[in-house]
C-alpha cells in the first residue's frame, strides 16, 4: 500500500479537529451480551448403522444395527445416559463354543462430569457399565465396567477407559484399558471430517494363553453431513491391527477393514 504523504496527513488531521465540535457525540458502545446460562438438558438420538462395530471389532458380525442414546445433562456439568443397540457376536460365540445363548442386546449405562480445569480445555471424567442382558450362561459374564477420563481442546479430545472387571467376557482380563485420540472438524458448512486412533489391550493370561496376544490397534476417518431438523448422515472407514485369527466366528473375521455407514436422529 502506497505511503500518504506527510503534507496530506496533516491536512487530514487538521480538518478533523475543526470538524469534530461539529459532529454528534457518538453512541455510547453497545454493552456486551450476557453469556449463556447453562440450563439442564435431555437429549436422544435414534440411529441406524450398517454395521456395528465398537473399538473396531463388529458387534453385530456385519449385520446392521438400530441404537438408541437418551441422555441428561446438568447445568453443573454432571450427566446421565443410557445406550442400546442389537447385537450378534454373544450368538455367534455360543455357537462356536457348542451352546446357545438368547442374549442379543447390549445396554449400556453411564454417568460423568465435565469441567473446565483451565480455560478452554474440558475434562470428563466418569464411569460406563457394558450390560448384555440374558447373558447368565457366559462365565466369565460379558458384562463390562470401565471408569474413564477425556480431555478435550479445540477439535481433538484424548481418552482413557480402564476396566476394573474381566473385559467383555476375556477370563483375567481386569485391569485392560483403551487409549483414544479423536479429532472432528467442519470443513464446510454443515461438512465434517472425523478421525480415531486408538489402542485396546488386554491383561492378564489364562491356561498360559497371553491376553495380550488379543491387542490390537484401530483407526477410523470418515464424514458427516448434517441435514438440519436433527438428522445427520455419515460413513466411515475402520480397520485394525488385531489377529483375524482370534476374531473369526463363523467365517467372519470382526476385526477386519470395512466402511460403514450410519443415518442418525437427534432430539
Amino acid at each position: 500500500m502506497a505511503r500518504m504523504p506527510k503534507a496530506l496527513l496533516l491536512a487530514g488531521v487538521t480538518s478533523l479537529a475543526f470538524a469534530a465540535p461539529l459532529a454528534h457525540a457518538a453512541d455510547p458502545p453497545a454493552p456486551a451480551p450476557e453469556p449463556e446460562t447453562p440450563t439442564n438438558s435431555f437429549t436422544g438420538k435414534l440411529a441406524i448403522y450398517s454395521e456395528y462395530e465398537y473399538r473396531g471389532i463388529s458387534q453385530t458380525s456385519e449385520k446392521p444395527a438400530g441404537q438408541l442414546n437418551l441422555d441428561y445433562a446438568h447445568k453443573d456439568g454432571f450427566y446421565l445416559g443410557t445406550f442400546l443397540s442389537n447385537i450378534k457376536w454373544l450368538k455367534d460365540t455360543a455357537e462356536v463354543g457348542g451352546f446357545s445363548t438368547r442374549a442379543n442386546v447390549e445396554w449400556d449405562i453411564y454417568a460423568g462430569f465435565k469441567f473446565e480445569p483451565v480455560k478452554d480445555w474440558t475434562m470428563d471424567v466418569g464411569y460406563l457399565r457394558y450390560q448384555y442382558p440374558r447373558s447368565k450362561e457366559f462365565n466369565p459374564s460379558p458384562n463390562t465396567d470401565e471408569i474413564y477420563a477425556g480431555l478435550t481442546y479445540d477439535i481433538a479430545t484424548l481418552k482413557y477407559s480402564y476396566s476394573f472387571n474381566n473385559t467383555f467376557g476375556v477370563p483375567n482380563s481386569d485391569r485392560s484399558g483403551y487409549l483414544e485420540l479423536s479429532a472432528a472438524k467442519e470443513i464446510f458448512p454443515k461438512f465434517t471430517v472425523n478421525a480415531l486412533v486408538g489402542r485396546q489391550w488386554y491383561h492378564g493370561n489364562v491356561n498360559g494363553f497371553d491376553n495380550d496376544q488379543l491387542s490390537y490397534t484401530v483407526y477410523k476417518a470418515g464424514v458427516t453431513y448434517d441435514f438440519g431438523h436433527g438428522i445427520n448422515v455419515g460413513a466411515y472407514y475402520k480397520g485394525t491391527s488385531a489377529d483375524g485369527d482370534f476374531y473369526t466366528f463363523k467365517g467372519r473375521d470382526w476385526s477386519k477393514s470395512r466402511l460403514v455407514g450410519f443415518v442418525t436422529y437427534s432430539f
